[in-house]
Formats: C-alpha cells, structure tokens, sequence
C-alpha cells in the first residue's frame, strides 16, 4: 500500500516556527515514526510552498496511489485551485490540520479544500497524520 502525505505552506518550519501552536518537533523526525509504526507501507512525503508544485503532486499521484494525507496549510482556506486537483483524482485524500482550526482565527474556520476530502482531522497535533493513515488502512480493509 502507496501513501504520499502532502504538507504544503510553512510546514517545512515545523519545530522551528510557532512552537506553542506547532509544537516541537519536525515534520521529518515525526515522518521516521510513521514510517516506523506503518513499516508495511510505503509513506512518500512531499512538501511545498508553491501553490502549483502542490497541485502537481496531487495530479501525479492521484490515480496511483492508495491514499494521500494533506496538509495544505494556509492554501487550505484560500485555493480553490486545490479544491479543484483532489475532487479531479481519483485517490482518497484526507485533510490533516495539526492546530485546531475553528480555535484559531476566523479565516481559517473554512476549508475550501476539505469538502472534497473522505474526512477532515484538526486539532491533534502530529498525531493528526496517523489517524489519517489508520483510516486509509480501514478504508481498504487493511
């Protein structure tokens, strides 16, 4: 089983930037863990802050892998263009905050992308992103 989990704008700051909201930890030590945990899986990761680089990503896995896990970050509120890319494939994707978005500030209580995701996750910190996985894992009866 192919899961390519996509975090977009600002996450590459993850341990570094707002670490009372983010927390300390990067996203690659944090990705080590999953990888671990989920050995009998193959976990691709990819991060962008480019709106389009996102958008190819999307479209480049989206009708061969098994499930995609996003963070599309501040593009989450603002891209209907991402919208577009997960409704056009074909992969189940879900969307993984890892602060609570309807705790934060008024503009990020709307998720443009979300409506064509399977489900949303927010608020659980980096453990957002394995119970994106283990829902993927129960969506195929794995």
């Amino acid at each position: 089983m192919k899961i390519q989990i996509i975090n977009g704008p600002n996450l590459n700051l993850l341990g570094l930037r707002e670490p009372r909201i983010y927390g300390n930890q990067s996203f690659e030590e944090y990705l080590g863990t999953l990888r671990t945990i989920y050995s009998i899986l193959e976990i691709d990761y990819f991060q962008s802050n480019v709106e389009g680089e996102l958008i190819n990503k999307l479209h480049e896995v989206g009708f061969d892998y098994d499930g995609i896990v996003i963070n599309a970050g501040g593009y989450t509120h603002t891209s209907v263009a991402l919208a577009d890319a997960i409704a056009a494939i074909k992969t189940t994707v879900i969307e993984v905050h890892i602060s609570n978005i309807y705790a934060r500030e008024e503009f990020r209580h709307v998720s443009l992308t979300g409506k064509n995701c399977k489900g949303v996750l927010t608020g659980f910190g980096m453990d957002g992103y394995r119970l994106a996985i283990e829902s993927l894992l129960q969506a195929t009866g794995l």
